[in-house]
């Protein structure tokens, strides 16, 4: 396969999927249809300049969306052709129904979560000043941005939340140290902004298709 096969390949899967891609789906799809024989149950190993071939490619790719209103950006689950943040707001133009409204109380209790994971409610709250309701943490766990990673072993034994994959893919992150420094940040109004005024039109996108309701 060409080279220039290989990228066509690419960005046909990236567009078509609707979700990120790792560099070991896009290897998969890459393979001779032969090589993929059910009869075995042992996965071939995948040579290592076939993967070389491939973040080439993306890299590529990526240098070819500069300056374009879409870009292909890495996140927590793999790659993925998306709107570029700056464009979103625009296209939420195309969709008749009203994008998914986030309360301030919820992006605050969010944005704690996820600087100061594992986090109780308590210490969310203590933090904040007011007590949280339970709609909020039903949302974030609905909308799976936040999911329950332990329980402090303390009396009573309160719930632990943390950020999860989803949460990263959403919010354009590879992993936790993208997040904006927190030395950087002087308040919560701050943070909130630093971290959810970009958020990608594919996610707001998403919550719409869901339904959900703001708390």
């Amino acid at each position: 396969m060409s080279p220039e096969e290989v990228r066509n390949t690419l960005e046909a899967a990236l567009l078509a999927a609707g979700r990120p891609l790792s560099v070991d789906s896009l290897l998969e799809l890459l393979e001779p249809a032969s090589s993929a024989s059910p009869a075995s149950p042992v996965p071939q190993a995948v040579d290592l300049p076939a993967r070389h071939l491939v973040r080439e490619a993306l890299s590529r790719m990526a240098e070819e969306y500069s300056g374009r209103g879409i870009e292909l950006r890495e996140v927590a689950s793999g790659f993925r052709i998306q709107v570029r943040p700056e464009y979103a707001r625009r296209l939420g133009r195309l969709w008749a129904e009203r994008p998914a409204h986030y309360s301030r109380a919820l992006l605050e209790t969010l944005a704690l979560i996820a600087y100061r994971q594992p986090v109780s409610r308590a210490e969310i709250e203590e933090v904040r000043g007011v007590g949280v309701s339970s709609s909020i943490f039903k949302t974030l766990q609905d909308r799976d941005w936040v999911r329950v990673v332990g329980h402090r072993d303390t009396p009573g034994r309160p719930s632990l939340y943390g950020t999860t994959r989803q949460f990263l893919d959403d919010f354009n992150l590879r992993q936790l140290s993208d997040l904006p420094p927190l030395s950087e940040l002087q308040d919560l109004d701050r943070m909130t902004a630093d971290l959810f005024e970009a958020v990608v039109a594919g996610a707001a996108v998403a919550a719409e298709d869901a339904g959900e309701g703001e708390p």
